[in-house]
């Protein structure tokens, strides 16, 4: 089956929902403000209470209690929540394919890891909107959930591979592209804007890991979340490629810093959107 089918039916089968595309509207429009972001969330009581928990965990690190979405607003910013919601959209896709071939916790947690990772790495490399890479972290590996449920049989002829390869090299090989290609596709059928599917899209390519910061940090970030969390498959795989080199600013210990608080942080908020 071809990356378009697989996109197809995953766009088909879920719909990004309104809330996500009215949010993003109100962003993009120079005459609204802050409070319309916070009345059309505020809306939703459910979303609300996620949203609010969200913003008060370890992702943020703010000392003061956060009690409102107007307050949320305020404080962090109509794109970071934008993004918040975007994460607490992506936890009901994950759900929504489901695969028995799959532990969703496990799958969850990963992509969560990869997400507080790639965020972490992005502030302290002073790239602008940081917190975006939080859900594009998340959403690279999303499609691997649509492969497993539309595709079960080829799916596990990809488990089964113990050939040593890089998952992103198995892929290409069992399916002609990658799951971050078929996620970052998917995202930009649901509407989500550039700088958060094109990166997506794009993360294997090395060209442009020597070309664009955003792609070399995201690239990196899912080298260590598979060397963190496969230590016996890929415990020695290397993390910074000489591709890399060109774009990313971060360093040993700052690496090492960020590795070690993900790895303290990513149960607890994993649990706080699961």
């Amino acid at each position: 089956m071809s990356m378009e089918k697989y996109v197809s039916y995953a766009t088909q089968s879920f719909t990004f929902p309104n809330i996500c595309l009215k949010i993003r509207d109100v962003l993009d429009d120079h005459r609204s403000d802050m409070d319309d972001v916070a009345k059309l969330i505020a809306v939703d009581p459910s979303l609300t209470v996620k949203i609010l928990r969200l913003a008060n965990s370890a992702l943020f690190r703010f000392p003061s209690q956060i009690d409102s979405i107007a307050k949320a607003v305020s404080v962090i910013g109509g794109e970071a929540l934008y993004n918040l919601v975007v994460a607490e959209t992506a936890n009901t896709a994950f759900k929504h394919f489901n695969s028995a071939h799959i532990r969703l916790d496990k799958h969850w947690y990963k992509s969560v890891y990869n997400g507080l990772l790639a965020k972490t790495l992005a502030k302290q490399s002073n790239i602008r909107g940081s917190e975006r890479f939080f859900v594009m972290g998340i959403l690279c590996h999303f499609s691997e959930l649509v492969v497993a449920k539309e595709d079960p049989e080829l799916y596990l002829a990809y488990l089964e591979d113990k050939s040593g390869d890089l998952p992103w090299e198995k892929q290409e090989k069992h399916f002609g592209f990658t799951f971050a290609a078929c996620s970052g596709e998917i995202m930009e059928q649901w509407r989500l804007p550039l700088p958060l599917f094109f990166p997506v899209k794009y993360v294997h390519n090395t060209r442009k890991h020597a070309e664009e910061a955003d792609i070399g940090l995201l690239a990196c970030s899912m080298r260590v979340t598979i060397r963190e969390i496969m230590k016996p498959e890929y415990g020695d795989i290397e993390l910074f490629t000489p591709e890399m080199a060109n774009t990313l600013l971060v360093e040993g210990e700052t690496m090492d810093n960020a590795i070690a608080w993900t790895n303290a942080e990513a149960e607890k908020v994993s649990a706080l959107i699961l």
